[in-house]
């Protein structure tokens, strides 16, 4: 992926008391991500793993907030999530993705934890 065709966000807003992270994009694209789903899918290695096939499904997010955040460079932010999980860095093609492809993502969030007898709680 060249440079011009790499995402790059506009606005970044932190809404706390609703748990969700806000962000724009210069293309256009505005996605509402909840706290729980990004701190399922953090791209951490505690939850992705350190390769293919390693990724753990965490269960018990429902709850999870955001706390802070910090920029991480020109690249990325590092989210600070209630329950103390701080070390995913998002990058933009990260957080794009994720608001991209959400429901597919969420979708198969769900059946994982379904499938190994986990609650959201």
């Amino acid at each position: 992926m060249s440079d011009a065709d790499r995402p790059w966000p506009s606005d970044i807003k932190l809404r706390k008391a609703e748990r969700i992270l806000e962000v724009a994009f210069e293309g256009g694209e505005r996605f509402r991500l909840p706290a729980e789903y990004l701190r399922v899918e953090s791209p951490s290695a505690e939850v992705q793993g350190h390769g293919a096939g390693q990724k753990t499904t965490v269960p018990g997010k429902r709850n999870v907030g955001i706390v802070g955040l910090e920029p991480v460079g020109n690249y990325a932010v590092r989210l600070i999530f209630s329950d103390g999980h701080d070390s995913g860095l998002y990058t933009w093609e990260t957080l794009y993705r994720l608001g991209r492809e959400h429901d597919a993502i969420w979708a198969e969030y769900l059946a994982a934890l379904e499938a190994k007898g986990l609650k959201r709680d």
